[in-house]
């Protein structure tokens, strides 16, 4: 019974309007919607294979295969992820220099950070695939270069943010 009772109120739940809650949005939130546009995946991968066949030291077509499949692992466990960063930055320690200098959310301090917590989560997720599923060493150097390939690839998407503002 406890599970239908389980099974009941997660139905109801995901019966809820999400629209009631649309008005409740950070930078992470905005980010992620660039993330999953098909020319910033395009680009963002291109720079990826590059600096993946360089840093590994294999084949065009093994690179493209790699890194595809990294960045498919990263895209759907950065779904969730990347806007749960964004928020754990507004509480701490977005928190305590927002009130300090009387800025809301959508401020440098907190965009920049919202930057760099994309480019950590999709670094670690895929330095997780490259080590365990193909076996490639992952040292400080290694992530290094991650980071920057996925420097280059949020970067795209985020400048597009400024570029073509999101219109409400």
């Amino acid at each position: 019974m406890r599970f239908l009772t389980k099974l009941a109120v997660g139905c109801s739940a995901l019966a809820m309007p999400a629209l009631a809650y649309a008005d409740v949005v950070w930078p992470a939130l905005y980010l992620e919607t660039r993330l999953f546009s098909w020319w910033a995946i395009s680009i963002g991968l291109i720079a990826e294979v590059i600096f993946v066949k360089w840093l590994f030291a294999i084949p065009m077509k093994r690179a493209a295969i790699v890194t595809t499949v990294a960045n498919a692992a990263s895209s759907v466990a950065g779904i969730l992820l990347i806007p749960l960063a964004g928020i754990a930055w507004e509480f701490f320690p977005g928190l305590l220099y927002m009130k300090a200098l009387n800025w809301g959310t959508f401020n440098p301090i907190t965009w920049l950070a919202t930057f760099v917590l994309a480019c950590l989560v999709n670094t670690a997720i895929e330095s997780f695939v490259y080590r365990k599923a193909y076996q490639f060493p992952i040292k400080r150097r290694e992530f290094g270069w991650i980071f920057i390939a996925n420097a280059v690839s949020v970067g795209v998407a985020f400048g597009s943010l400024f570029v073509v503002p999101i219109q409400p």
